[in-house]
């Protein structure tokens, strides 16, 4: 009987292997479920557009602009602080926290920051920095501040056209513009030359012809720059004054280059 059993049993063995084709694999070499796939979420900047002295037209063009690029690019989302209210509900530690980067677009004079060395900290901390023209036009009676920046601004003329040099074009802020290329805008000049204390991106070799007495003559006039700030990254441009070169396509290849360094992207 138990012969006949055994019999029975290879039989049926022998059946299910010539119905399937091929031998069953052994346990081990079943595939694994894949692992399920996650979006990496978006980076989160804040756009301070807060102003307590000259206040740019250009500022709903800026961010306009800024929350288009995070949203085309998929790179970051888009918060704006833009009174005193926001200033003193987002720019502390608190409210800082959830935020990979800070973006002064067009500040300008003393904004109101309640804790401005946590500010600083926060940014040296590993975070990134931005600021476009009148970051520079902030804080003047901050020494801390403008260190972090690099620069600080002092005048400017009229409104020129000026043929912008790209110094590094292996910084994502400079890659794949052409140099030189021709903006028309307000060039600031600066209190001190920035350039040993950062690395300069865009710079023109002459003064611009904006009425001053030395317009047209070579000289040496960064415009915008990165640089380390602790562990935070630090990024400026000059330009900015006008709606214009926020629509340009140019101008918006810097911005994001900048972004993507900064966030580490």
């Amino acid at each position: 009987m138990q012969r006949r059993r055994l019999a029975v049993c290879v039989g049926l063995a022998l059946t299910v292997v010539a119905c399937t084709g091929e031998n069953p694999p052994p346990a081990s070499a079943t595939a694994p479920s894949p692992a399920p796939v996650t979006a990496t979420p978006a980076k989160r900047v804040l756009v301070v557009t807060h102003t307590t002295g000259f206040r740019h037209p250009s500022i709903t063009t800026a961010e306009s602009v800024l929350s288009r690029l995070g949203a085309e690019s998929g790179l970051f989302t888009t918060l704006f602080c833009r009174d005193q209210a926001d200033v003193a509900r987002l720019l502390t530690p608190a409210g800082l926290a959830p935020f990979d980067a800070v973006f002064f677009a067009n500040t300008s004079g003393e904004l109101g920051i309640a804790d401005l060395p946590a500010f600083l900290a926060w940014i040296a901390d590993g975070h990134a920095f931005l600021g476009a023209h009148s970051a520079s036009d902030t804080y003047h009676e901050s020494a801390p501040y403008l260190e972090m920046l690099g620069g600080e601004f002092e005048t400017h003329g009229a409104e020129s056209s000026v043929d912008i040099r790209v110094e590094d074009r292996t910084h994502p802020a400079g890659m794949g513009l052409p140099s030189p290329f021709t903006v028309f805008d307000e060039i600031y000049e600066f209190r001190t030359n920035p350039r040993l204390r950062v690395n300069v991106l865009f710079s023109v070799d002459r003064h611009p012809n904006d009425g001053h007495p030395t317009a047209g003559q070579p000289g040496d006039f960064p415009l915008a720059w990165s640089r380390a700030y602790g562990r935070g990254r630090v990024f400026y441009t000059a330009l900015g004054h006008r709606d214009e070169v926020w629509n340009d396509r140019r101008f918006q290849q810097h911005l994001l280059g900048a972004l993507r360094w900064g966030l580490g992207g």
